[in-house]
């Protein structure tokens, strides 16, 4: 149920999606109970492992969150008016979380995706805006040292993934929590879970830029395995945006495509993966800030091709 991947830090898997999904919480002792570092999401079946940790004598002093994505916020409401636990987030995790409260966002990816070249948004049914809900006991500044368990983790504000993505780092003990900034075997996914067009792998090539500057000996991810060879991990992850940037490029260079057709074509999906759809989109949105691509209008329709000459190449990586 729980593994120990420290001393004093535990990690509770919680699966859903029928096992095929899972995000990490963590849970870190001190001498006044156990702090968790994001909760995971709100079903049935993380309640229930949640509450046998609980039975098991685990008693847990706060909650501490990454940032405000649905997988690692779900159950923050129900430790906050259930259990008795209060609730911490970043200053600009508020800001996601009240516009999180109002409904609007499927309607908003839904056109998105419509706009370029998709189908719609794949899934129907009420906005779980219930989780968002709730008013934090307090907000935690960027500029200040977080208290887990016993030691103060430096916060390390990390966009890409999510706009309110902060990474927590201790440089005593060697440990970093980097929540879904980094993952040890896949590259998270930069998306656009607002419904709203902005330059977000621009944001997460600086962020990774930055993040280099540190050197823990084990991160702590939300998703997967713990990293342990964090700079080959970094590299790792920039080359890989690199290597799909130059596929994107290559694809549009002697013919307009739309984001949902190169979905197609880089993933083989004849159905609207939303994961993939955001990856190829954030990607066109990149190449075509850094004037590599143009977009056009063809009955309200984005489609892009590559500008300029032929043959030019973009050059990733942000300095």
């Amino acid at each position: 149920m729980l593994e120990r991947v420290t001393e004093n830090i535990y990690k509770l898997v919680i699966h859903f999606n029928s096992g095929k999904n899972d995000v990490n919480c963590y849970l870190v002792e001190g001498d006044r109970g156990y702090t968790v570092v994001d909760t995971g999401i709100n079903t049935k079946e993380a309640k229930n492992e949640w509450k046998k940790v609980l039975a098991s004598g685990f008693g847990i002093e706060k909650v501490i969150l990454t940032h405000t994505h649905q997988d690692h916020i779900g159950l923050a409401k129900w430790f906050q008016q259930d259990i008795g636990v209060p609730i911490y987030i970043f200053e600009l995790g508020m800001n996601e979380l009240e516009e999180r409260r109002v409904p609007g966002t499927r309607d908003r990816l839904d056109e998105l995706i419509k706009t370029h070249g998709g189908p719609g948004f794949p899934l129907r049914g009420k906005e779980d805006t219930f989780i968002y809900d709730f008013e934090p006991d307090g907000l935690i500044k960027e500029i200040e040292n977080v208290k887990i368990g016993e030691d103060y983790y430096e916060p390390i504000w990390t966009p890409g993934h999510a706009p309110d993505h902060f990474c927590l780092y201790n440089e005593e003990k060697g440990i970093m929590f980097v929540g879904d900034h980094m993952l040890k075997d896949i590259s998270p996914v930069i998306g656009l879970w607002s419904g709203e067009e902005s330059n977000t792998l621009k944001d997460y090539y600086k962020s990774l830029d930055h993040i280099k500057n540190y050197q823990p000996d084990v991160s702590l991810p939300g998703h997967g395995d713990l990293i342990e060879n964090f700079s080959e991990r970094v590299s790792q992850l920039k080359s890989r945006h690199d290597h799909r940037l130059q596929e994107v490029f290559e694809s549009v260079k002697h013919e307009r495509k739309t984001a949902y057709q190169l979905c197609q074509e880089v993933y083989g999906d004849k159905d609207l993966l939303i994961a993939p759809f955001m990856a190829i989109l954030t990607r066109l949105i990149y190449l075509e800030t850094a004037g590599k691509i143009k977009r056009e209008d063809s009955d309200g329709v984005a489609e892009f091709q590559a500008a300029g000459q032929k043959g030019q190449e973009p050059r990733p990586s942000p300095g």
